[in-house]
């Protein structure tokens, strides 16, 4: 099959749909793809390596995806020179590969190929000798002056190579990730229950594996907590269900998760509690965590009275006779005063356990006040003032030209979809990020080439509700 045709591939691209997917997942990249329309290889080849620091900051990024809207509109775009528009004709004559810096430095500037690649290596931080470097970096500016070219485009063409410096792709590295890429794009776009995971067992992604399960349950599936007789030591699937693993249970021992899965697969499920306490040895703080977690749902009893048994099983552990593990008797079921749990109590243990609840998050905001728009809004709301709250995803700190920090935000609102905020220095300053959690923010809708971004003028972090409020908090009864 080839990916550069699929057409699910290439809606996921366009809108930015790529959690999870190699190298094109962070915001950034997904901002990017979504600025540059992309759905084809070319598109995604390039856009892997204008994505790289030296790149973006020398404005190219910028230049390539303007002059890819013109050309695209039938338009044409201002050139540095024409012989650069003819040497990058695939890229709108953006040098975007650390090849543009042979070819220009070889083709504009009359240097021999032995000298481009001095240059090349150069601006890779691996030159032979600075003397070396000096004389080839001489010699461009000697050959670009006798060739009669305005000074303001030798400039130019110089600043554009040394975007380069520590930071290019060459145009076979670039291609052969964007090959990488389209496979994971192909597993996301046919298979994206299992795709996801794929990418939770493997640990290496940019977000937190709380956001993969988002992206999951986005994706159709159902979430459950770890069970004894169903989940694995790593997170498995059956059908639309996601089985979190053991192995995302703090303080569970290794050896404890293991041998859960293996014990069951040997000997069959666990009809009970009892049952499992009899299989599996371990002691009474591991049994904790699994019963805190809900690990024992299938037996229908409450974490109270599960808790309870636990604490009576180790009391008379010792007392225990041998005919008592020869005929696999049940203990007698004694009877216990009605036992009250708050449902929010789960999703604080989850938190406690997991790091992230398994309920809507937004259950958990001490506000019913959710803010006057949501991220599917954005685009019908360019340049207003907008209120919106959202799930901290991930932030991105950077520095403007003269040093002052600011931030872009990633969140997610209340309906689960992603929208992109950006934090001058001005707001940075007067209110930082304060952790994960929930952010009510106020700002001005921007668009830039079709994505949607909030230019966030004010912005603060809601309080979660109190872990033993009242069931109509979360709207029970």
């Amino acid at each position: 099959m080839d990916f550069k045709k699929d057409e699910k591939i290439k809606k996921l691209i366009r809108q930015g749909k790529t959690m999870g997917c190699f190298y094109v997942e962070s915001p950034a990249m997904r901002m990017l793809l979504g600025k540059l329309r992309c759905q084809d290889y070319i598109t995604l080849v390039a856009a892997s390596s204008i994505i790289r620091p030296g790149v973006a900051r020398s404005g190219m990024m910028r230049a390539y995806i303007e002059r890819f809207h013109i050309t695209q509109n039938g338009g044409t775009y201002e050139s540095i020179h024409p012989q650069m528009d003819e040497l990058m004709a695939e890229t709108y004559g953006v040098m975007v590969y650390q090849e543009d810096v042979i070819k220009v430095a070889h083709h504009f500037a009359g240097l021999t190929l032995a000298e481009a690649d001095i240059l090349r290596r150069g601006m890779s931080g691996k030159f032979r000798s600075r003397a070396e470097f000096q004389r080839v970096h001489d010699r461009f500016f000697e050959n670009c002056r006798a060739r009669n070219y305005p000074e303001a485009v030798i400039q130019r063409v110089w600043f554009e190579i040394e975007s380069f410096s520590g930071y290019s792709f060459s145009k076979g590295h670039s291609a052969s990730y964007a090959v990488e890429s389209y496979q994971s794009l192909f597993l996301k776009a046919h298979y994206p229950l299992e795709f996801m995971v794929g990418v939770i067992n493997n640990f290496g992604g940019f977000y937190k594996t709380e956001f993969y399960f988002h992206e999951a349950r986005m994706n159709g599936a159902v979430i459950e907590a770890p069970c004894v007789n169903h989940s694995e030591y790593l997170t498995s699937i059956i059908q639309q269900t996601i089985y979190i693993g053991f192995i995302h249970l703090k303080s569970l021992e290794t050896k404890i998760g293991e041998a859960i899965s293996k014990n069951r697969i040997q000997h069959g499920p666990f009809r009970s509690f009892d049952h499992f306490m009899r299989r599996i040895e371990l002691g009474l703080e591991q049994i904790r965590i699994l019963i805190r977690v809900g690990a024992f749902r299938f037996t229908g009893k409450s974490k109270q009275r599960l808790l309870w048994e636990a604490m009576l099983y180790y009391s008379t552990k010792q007392n225990r006779t041998g005919a008592d593990t020869l005929f696999d008797t049940e203990p007698e079921d004694f009877p216990l005063p009605a036992l009250e749990r708050n449902p929010i109590e789960d999703a604080f243990d989850e938190m406690e356990l997991l790091s992230f609840p398994l309920c809507d998050p937004f259950l958990l905001i001490d506000t019913q006040d959710f803010g006057t728009t949501l991220a599917d809004e954005l685009p019908k709301k360019i340049g207003q003032q907008v209120h919106i709250v959202g799930y901290l995803v991930t932030t991105k700190n950077t520095a403007t030209k003269n040093g002052q920090l600011m931030h872009f935000g990633t969140f997610y609102d209340k309906k689960g979809e992603v929208f992109d905020t950006v934090h001058f220095p001005n707001v940075a300053r007067i209110f930082p990020f304060r952790g994960r959690g929930f952010y009510r923010m106020k700002g001005k809708v921007i668009e830039e080439f079709d994505v949607f971004t909030i230019q966030v003028s004010d912005m603060e972090k809601l309080s979660l509700i109190r872990k033993k409020a009242e069931l109509t908090v979360i709207g029970g009864t």
